[in-house]
Parts: C-alpha cells; structure tokens; sequence
C-alpha cells in the first residue's frame, strides 16, 4: 500500500487507550476512496437503497453505487432483485428513471430486451434485418449480471464481490440485539418522511460522528436537553457500533400525542432507543414507535450524500390524519442531522492539516468511534 504504512495501520488497531485515528490520506487522498472501493464497500454488505421504493412487481430503480451503476427490480413473483444495469450487448445503461410498471427491460440501443428475472428474451435484427436470432448468440448465457442482495429492515443491502458470509451470519449480532423490531411489520412514513442531506466530507466522517453521543452537549443543546449525555451508553461489537439512550419519550401531537408503538416489544424499549452504524455505511434509529434507517453514499472522498428514511408500526400511522405529527418528527430529526454538518464538514478541512496525526480518543467517551477506525483498517489491510 504506497499511500499508507503498515505501522500506521498498527496504531490504528492498537487498543482505545492507545490507539491513534485513521490519518489524513483516510480523508483527503482522492485514491483512497478507489481502494476502499474494493477493500471496504465490495467484499462487505452495503446498502444502496430501500426496499419501499420498488414495492410492486414491475418496480425498477436506478442506483449508482461507486460509480458501479446497478439496478433494483422487483420482479413477477414480487422477490426484489439487483442487477447490474448494463446490456450485455453494448454495456448501454438500460433504465434512467425509476419506474412502476415494466414487464420487460428493453435497452434503449438496439432494443436487446430482458425479463424482470434478468433473462435475455428478445434480440431483435441480432442476426440482419428482420431476423432476431443467431447461432452465435446464446441468450441463455447472456442474462444480466446479477448481484448478491437481501433486505433486512427494508433497506436493500448488496455484496458486490460476491464473497462475503451469507448476510444473516454477517449481520447476526445486530440481527439479535434488534430481534424485536425484525419480527414486525414496516410501513414507510411517504414523501414527508423522507430527506437526502449533501455533506462536504469524507463519508467515514458521518459515520463515526454518528457512533459517539460525546458531542451532545456541545453540537445537540436542545436534544441533550432531554436526552442528555450521562443517559447514553456504548454499544460495541465486530460488525457495529454505536450510542443507545435510555430516556427517549418525545410526544409529537399538539397533546403530546404518540404514534403507535411496535408491538411485543420488551421492557426495554419503553423509554430506550439505540443508534448502531452498521458498517460500513447504514445508520440506523430504533424508537418504540418508529424507527429510521440512512445509507451513506460516498461520492467522493469529500462529498457525501445521507439518504433517509422513516417508517412506522401502524399502517394507520402513514395516513392522512397523522401527516402533522409525521412532519414534526421528520422534522425533529432533519434538524439534528442538520446540526451535524458544521462539524462533519469542519473536521474535513481539518485533515488537511499536515500535522495532524489522527487524533487521540477518549477512552471513555470514543469507544464506538474508535471500533469503527479499527474496522475500517482491518479491511484495508486483510
């Protein structure tokens, strides 16, 4: 690796007390998002999108991921399926827009024309004019490339080299701890619950902000003013990492109404919430009464965009009569998340600073960050 030594990586990995952070070139070398490109984001689970957003048989969805352009299909027997979204011809970008009522996915080239089950069906003029077959082209073999995909709490995750653990085993020990709420039904809050944030900043940045609940009192006044910092607490394991409140009890009617709560759920959550980022870049919120998941998509090694998505326990919820009480709450958040800009941003330009050496954490207050540095070093270097 010429960009970064091995002894660095080291001290990364080192224990919380005497760990430094990632260095700069982790955040202001343009190469480096390439290499993580391949080490961090492919070999792993990551999401790229939300299952809601191609709910019905016919349902398509564009997404670029990494500059890998990909596509979401919900195919005829309703299973949500990923593809690569390129014609095996000519490698032409088949779909540009989302869209709820395909039978077919036809290239916008020559007409090359493929099944929602990724099949090449149809070649028209393939062999002259008029002729729509060819010995030489074996349609079986030339089907579009799928990728590895699952959906777990509706966001759509993806493993693009195709080598990662089967998701149920590489996300077990977040499955377990959220157990609760993936035995239930989700019911996607609509157009008001939704919000993208820009950030100039290395996406890691939003990551680790988002795992350390140190910065309330300082960054968050009027959320540390009922959910203070002494009422947090860690959560730290191999694939996540991340903050938990034990006094989350926020009304949102004009009466402090509440929305419907999860049903079954344990004693814990009756005033608990927890926040793991799960890595390398899904945030999660779990509430009683609803829960929020934002993917991460890096655009650049200084760029990155927040992708956010609220949902529900109760049908009912999502109706009309509640669209009030949907926009405080999506809201509320859209302002926390806000607040997190300046500093995201600002230490950003702080890594341009060439003295600095990744930083010292606190060994109380960063563990979750900390964990999630020396998670990204150990795919960097494995």
């Amino acid at each position: 690796m010429a960009m970064i030594d091995r002894e660095t990586i080291r001290n990364v990995m080192q224990p919380l007390a005497k760990a430094r952070g990632l260095p700069n070139a982790f955040y202001v070398d343009r190469e480096m998002l390439a290499i993580e490109s391949e080490t961090v984001f492919a070999r792993n689970w990551c999401g790229i999108g939300f299952a809601k957003d191609v709910a019905k048989p016919g349902a398509v969805r564009p997404v670029t991921f990494l500059g890998r352009p990909l596509l979401m299909v919900r195919d005829r027997k309703g299973e949500l399926r990923v593809f690569q979204n390129v014609c095996r011809h000519r490698g032409m970008i088949l779909v540009a827009a989302p869209d709820n009522g395909r039978t077919m996915i036809r290239c916008p080239y020559h007409s090359w024309c493929y099944g929602l089950d990724g099949a090449l069906v149809a070649t028209p003029n393939v062999g002259g004019t008029g002729v729509s077959a060819h010995p030489d082209i074996k349609r079986e073999e030339l089907g579009l490339f799928e990728v590895r995909a699952e959906i777990w709490m509706d966001v759509v995750f993806v493993n693009l080299s195709g080598t990662a653990p089967a998701f149920r085993l590489h996300a077990a020990e977040l499955i377990e701890r959220c157990k609760e709420f993936d035995a239930t039904a989700l019911h996607a809050g609509g157009e008001d619950s939704v919000f993208s944030l820009e950030l100039q900043t290395n996406w890691k940045l939003a990551v680790e902000n988002y795992a350390e609940a140190y910065h309330l009192p300082s960054v968050h006044p009027g959320l540390n003013s009922y959910s203070k910092l002494e009422d947090h607490y860690h959560m730290i394991e191999a694939s996540f990492a991340g903050q938990g409140s034990s006094v989350y009890e926020p009304g949102f009617g004009p009466n402090g109404e509440r929305f419907a709560k999860f049903p079954g759920l344990s004693a814990k959550w009756d005033r608990g919430a927890e926040y793991p980022c799960f890595f390398p870049n899904v945030l999660f919120g779990f509430q009683n009464d609803h829960y929020y998941a934002i993917l991460i998509e890096p655009i650049s090694h200084d760029r990155t965009v927040e992708h956010v998505a609220i949902y529900y326990a109760d049908r009912a919820m999502t109706e009309a009569r509640f669209a009030a009480m949907r926009a405080k709450n999506t809201q509320m958040w859209k302002s926390i998340f806000v607040e997190d800009v300046t500093v995201v941003e600002g230490m950003q330009r702080g890594r341009s600073a060439p003295g600095f050496d990744g930083g010292k954490f606190s060994p109380v207050m960063d563990g979750p960050t900390h964990r999630f540095h020396a998670w990204v070093a150990e795919q960097i270097t494995r």
